[in-house]
């Protein structure tokens, strides 16, 4: 799919792209961080038939509904590929050895061979997130290995 990205100058930055079914979505980015989710006219694609203002907390929400699932779905896309290759998304419980810390104090793929490959914080996707991502309660962890790796990894997060 290609997206196209327009400089708006003294505003910010629209990014645009054509649905399959033929409607012209866009986001304007402003300077000031918000976000503006605009819906063009499927007669006219220059006319904008509707704009929703976003605040950062509702941007993130939309983000975080439509990220979180794709990510998801690319990694079930792969397990198809990959035989025996399996992800989890194991949540952070409260009384977790390692909320509160860094993702690398867990030292995952050294002990299981297994990789964290994105984590939902906040209400938001960190892809490939580095050994200095903190967790916390509530973070959900999205692990891709064997299923015996996988494993292993749940019960780390939960038990150490």
């Amino acid at each position: 799919m290609e997206v196209e990205q327009t400089a708006l100058p003294g505003i910010g930055l629209r990014h645009e792209f054509t649905t399959r079914s033929g409607r012209r979505i866009g986001v304007v980015s402003h300077r000031t961080g918000r976000r503006d989710l605009v819906i063009y006219d499927p007669d006219d694609p220059d006319r904008a038939c509707e704009t929703v203002k976003l605040n950062d907390e509702e941007a993130d929400a939309l983000a975080e509904l439509l990220g979180a699932p794709r990510i998801v779905q690319r990694l079930n896309d792969l397990h198809r590929e990959v035989e025996g290759l399996v992800s989890l998304q194991l949540p952070i419980m409260p009384g977790s050895p390692y909320a509160g810390r860094a993702m690398g104090d867990a030292r995952v793929r050294t002990r299981t061979g297994a990789s964290i490959v994105a984590i939902v914080h906040s209400g938001q996707v960190a892809a490939s997130p580095g050994p200095d991502f903190p967790l916390a309660d509530g973070d959900v962890v999205v692990v891709v290995g064997s299923p015996e790796s996988t494993a292993a990894v749940a019960d780390i997060l939960s038990n150490g």
